[in-house]
């Protein structure tokens, strides 16, 4: 007999590897954070970090819950395109890799689109009854759970990890191994 999940994945799709991945709404001010369950079915809350210590909450979690992977919502336009908001999460990835990197944490980060994500959190908060003054501290968390709760859905429906990869820049070279 098989479960409802079963009927539900392709036969052809394999399944995803198991493990803690974290999601993250990067703001200006604010980062949120989500997790998923070791089976990625359900994407949780966790916490929202100032922007500025943030990566560092982040490598914390990830080597607290041995996270096998990141998550990053990466908001583009309407159109598709990538302005100042995609960039500074771009940046924001490359600084949570090279902090990874350093903890010597194996994590790949990927990027998931995220048009609307924000406005559909506040959404859900209003819809909740959850006064507009009172979003700002949650609202991230939520954005948060939202891109990771897609990146979940989007892997299971897949059998392979959601999103654009990161690639590692290339290290730089040492100048001393070089001979300058």
């Amino acid at each position: 007999m098989t479960g409802a999940a079963d009927a539900e994945r392709p036969a052809s799709a394999p399944s995803a590897p198991r493990g803690v991945l974290l999601g993250i709404d990067v703001g200006d001010a604010r980062v949120g954070l989500a997790r998923s369950d070791r089976d990625g079915l359900i994407a949780t809350p966790v916490e929202t970090l100032d922007r500025q210590s943030a990566v560092a909450g982040v490598v914390s979690h990830a080597l607290d819950t041995g996270a096998r992977g990141v998550v990053v919502g990466l908001p583009r336009s309407l159109s598709g395109a990538e302005g100042a908001a995609a960039a500074k999460a771009r940046d924001f990835a490359d600084e949570l890799a090279a902090a990874l990197r350093t903890a010597e944490h194996a994590a790949e980060i990927r990027f998931i689109d995220e048009r609307l994500t924000t406005v559909s959190a506040h959404q859900a908060l209003h819809s909740s009854g959850r006064k507009g003054r009172k979003h700002r501290a949650v609202v991230d968390q939520v954005a948060a759970v939202m891109i990771l709760q897609q990146a979940l859905d989007m892997q299971r429906a897949a059998g392979s990890p959601p999103g654009e990869l990161l690639e590692p820049p290339l290290p730089t070279p040492d100048p001393q191994e070089t001979g300058r």
